[in-house]
């Protein structure tokens, strides 16, 4: 099983948003465990991440697909943590110090949005692994319609 450490600033008061992570997280039951941890400010993000290696999520890290994701979490080993930051994202030491810095998209997410963004990401990293269903990849060029 793979322990998941996830270091936020502030906590979520939607409780829609606390029912979609709870769902994700009792799909992952049998095959990760996910701690959360919650602080006031970056000085405080700093003092709980500490120097342990993580991954950043930053808008400027490095862009994966989820097939991609898959494959590096099954390298990362057993213990993952993951940092989100606040506002004004991640400080720089914590940066620093990432063993990857991974962007989720370019575009801009609230910390709780990024919560649920990264944990179905950490499910359908999984689901790719079992060669399931669930991730169904579109290929380029498909002959599906699309909105611009």
């Amino acid at each position: 099983m793979v322990k998941v450490k996830v270091f936020s600033i502030g906590k979520s008061k939607e409780e829609w948003l606390n029912l979609a992570l709870a769902e994700y997280e009792k799909r992952l039951t049998h095959k990760m465990s996910i701690d959360w941890i919650f602080v006031k400010d970056d000085n405080a993000l700093i003092e709980a991440a500490g120097k342990e290696p993580c991954i950043a999520l930053d808008p400027h890290g490095e862009l994966l697909s989820s097939e991609i994701l898959s494959e590096k979490i099954g390298k990362w080993g057993s213990k993952l943590t993951f940092i989100i930051g606040g506002a004004d994202g991640i400080p720089e030491t914590i940066l620093k110090n990432a063993r990857f810095i991974w962007s989720l998209s370019p575009l801009t997410f609230t910390h709780q949005m990024t919560r649920l963004i990264l944990i179905e990401q950490l499910y359908r990293a999984t689901e790719i692994e079992k060669g399931s269903s669930y991730h169904r990849h579109e290929p380029h060029g498909s002959k599906t319609s699309r909105r611009s």
